[in-house]
């Protein structure tokens, strides 16, 4: 046995040890059993949202009936969500062209790829429970791993926090791994004793690998003890009541299962549909629309941050950590969908894809592609909504059309996100600073300002710098725009004008003024 090989195997025993061992892991957050009594929840302030969304259903409707006959989409369903509830679904063509099958809400799809932010969710559960760290070395799951021959001496160990942010360094493969769905476990072993090549080291960039999923998929089976199919459908269906979602195509009811087509010399094609097998993890499930939104629900039900009762497999907080953007990418010359400008950042978390724009609109999504179908979601978590499509052609790109509609939906409807409530704290140190700006008294200075308030800058020099601004006497001021619960902003004015007022409090339990800046603006 040489030196590598002995440390490998020694760094394994600890890891293994460390997973068994009173079912501890140092990884694992500890539960939080205290919660703010103060703190209040952002929520939309506009009541009539919903209605407004829904008159805009016909135009949706027609918005992707339009698409999927230019398309040629044999069948096209989909569904748009509002606050966790699936609020329309509409669906246009054949889901068996051969049998005259009405597409419906009911009617199965595969969703291919839009299996792996489960296949996380299942790895996120684990890791909570103690049973595993997102800094294992993923070859103390699967030994054949041990002897990969990385590209650079100084690579990193591939552990399954690569594996789940794809940043494993495998090379992507969306053709390659779609034909290897069916594959035993055996098969499955005989790649790994293989090697898989790299198309990077470990940890330095971003690549898309169903091959790291299905690494995953192993993973999970090892540490549950039980198949990956079933340890997802008790991890995760079951509890989201996802009774209508299957991993084999056989099991689907008569009649609903939608077949997969190819347009090829003008006519359609019958692709061979696929069996779920060592690589079930990276997209084998199959669902309707109607089951697959309450997991999209689930997703959507982490935003905002509250104190409410929890529901489903994993706390909030570890669902807003499978929506937290790594090796993220910036992409300059991004267009919106009229075709402007707007730089957008990418990133992906744990099994999902995350983008913030221009505008600082955030979205969550994952497409899904084989033989024969296609599919993706979508959500924006400020804003409440999302838009949930399926289509039965081969490799359907629905991506484009989902962000069209939710376009359609922010700016018809007029939406607007959240809105944060004032912060008891910040509320009353906004009506301090305003009665200290009017009188500039020193005993109210001593009571709200932080112990570096004046070594940073002195009073002269504060009082030099609002004088300048030339504001005259300050009659009166408008509410708190809370940026979080210890920041914010809020105009004041005086007889020859207006300014906005910048403070942040300090990190105290009596949170004090730690910073404060003036900017005229009239």
């Amino acid at each position: 046995m040489n030196l590598k090989h002995f440390i490998f195997l020694f760094i394994t025993l600890i890891v293994s040890s460390c997973n068994s061992k009173n079912n501890q892991n140092p990884f694992v957050d500890i539960q939080v059993t205290q919660s703010s009594d103060a703190y209040q929840a952002p929520f939309f302030r506009d009541k009539g949202r919903k209605a407004r969304i829904i008159q805009l259903m016909p135009r949706i409707e027609r918005l992707f009936n339009e698409y999927a006959e230019a398309q040629k989409y044999p069948a096209f369903i989909f569904g748009v969500m509002v606050d966790g509830e699936l609020v329309f679904s509409e669906g246009k063509g054949l889901i068996n062209l051969e049998q005259g099958t009405t597409v419906s809400p009911d009617s199965k799809f595969h969703i291919a790829s839009m299996t792996k932010s489960l296949t996380a969710m299942a790895i996120i559960k684990l890791r909570d429970e103690g049973r595993l760290s997102l800094e294992d070395p993923v070859a103390a799951y699967i030994p054949e791993l041990r002897e990969l021959e990385y590209l650079t001496g100084d690579a990193s160990t591939i552990k399954l926090f690569h594996l789940l942010t794809m940043s494993s360094g495998f090379p992507e493969d969306n053709p390659w791994a779609d034909r290897h769905l069916e594959d035993t476990e055996k098969q499955f072993r005989q790649l790994m004793k293989g090697g898989p090549a790299f198309s990077n080291v470990p940890g330095y960039a971003y690549e898309y690998s169903n091959l790291g999923f299905a690494m995953l998929g192993q993973v999970i089976s090892k540490v549950s003890g039980k198949p990956y199919q079933n340890y997802i459908e008790e991890a995760i269906l079951k509890p989201l009541q996802m009774h209508d979602t299957y991993w084999e195509y056989e099991d689907v009811p008569d009649g609903e299962l939608a077949i997969g087509y190819r347009w090829q010399f003008e006519n359609w094609q019958k692709e061979p549909m696929l069996h779920t097998g060592a690589f079930g993890a990276i997209g084998g499930l199959i669902t309707s629309l109607n089951d697959f939104s309450k997991y999209v629900a689930y997703l959507m039900s982490a935003w905002p941050p509250r104190s409410d009762a929890e529901y489903g497999p994993l706390k909030r907080g570890s669902l807003r950590e499978m929506q937290t953007p790594f090796f993220s990418r910036l992409a300059a010359n991004a267009k919106d969908t009229n075709g402007r400008n707007c730089p957008r950042m990418s990133g992906y978390g744990y099994g999902l894809a995350i983008q913030t724009d221009c505008r600082g609109i955030t979205k969550v999504s994952h497409s899904g592609g084989l033989p024969g179908f296609g599919s993706q979601y979508t959500f924006l978590p400020d804003y409440g909504i999302g838009i949930i499509s399926f289509a039965n052609r081969t490799y359907a790109g629905t991506s484009a059309i989902n962000q069209e509609a939710l376009e359609l939906l922010l700016a018809e409807a007029k939406l607007e996100p959240r809105s944060l409530p004032i912060a008891n704290i910040l509320y009353e140190r906004s009506n301090q600073l305003f009665r200290f700006l009017q009188t500039w008294d020193d005993e109210l200075a001593d009571l709200i300002f932080a112990d570096n308030f004046y070594l940073d800058y002195s009073r002269e020099v504060r009082k030099f710098a609002f004088d300048e601004l030339d504001l005259g006497t300050i009659r009166s001021m408008d509410g708190v725009d809370p940026v979080n619960q210890l920041r914010g902003t809020f105009i004041i004015r005086g007889d020859r004008g207006e300014a906005e007022v910048f403070f942040s409090l300090s990190p105290e339990s009596d949170a004090r003024v730690q910073a404060l800046r003036f900017r005229k603006i009239k």
